[in-house]
């Protein structure tokens, strides 16, 4: 396969780095800042199973690591899986959290661009929680 197009994300919060793995890494608490994935999230086995307008999606997520590596595969309704790299790394007293989204095969750049906003917003709303 090809490499592909790729954006990191980031953002700065001010809280220790293990706390933000802890809120980060909790699927229950993805509907609190990651629009994107719907509602509900209920545990599916090994994966996580969410709702979304789209339909229903599986997350399955690193194990919980000293790293802090928030890894996640999504399978899509189709069936297709999109691998997204997260992490948590420490920032002084506080954290850094980046996101690298890849264009996904067929996807204009209008809908990249989009795509990144999206991720932009959820980790501003990330960073609204964890420091409000």
């Amino acid at each position: 396969m090809p490499t592909r197009e790729s954006r990191t994300l980031s953002t700065r919060i001010e809280r220790p780095a293990a706390e933000v793995y802890a809120f980060a890494s909790c699927p229950e608490n993805l509907p609190r800042w990651a629009a994107g994935l719907g509602g509900a999230v209920a545990r599916d086995g090994a994966d996580w199973r969410v709702e979304t307008p789209q339909g229903a999606l599986r997350l399955r997520f690193a194990a919980p690591n000293a790293y802090g590596v928030l890894d996640h595969a999504v399978t899509l309704p189709d069936g297709s899986v999109v691998e997204v790299p997260m992490r948590v790394v420490p920032n002084g007293d506080g954290a850094e959290v980046l996101f690298t989204l890849f264009r996904q095969p067929g996807m204009s750049e209008a809908d990249f661009a989009r795509d990144a906003g999206l991720v932009a917003a959820d980790l501003a709303t990330l960073k609204r929680l964890l420091e409000g």
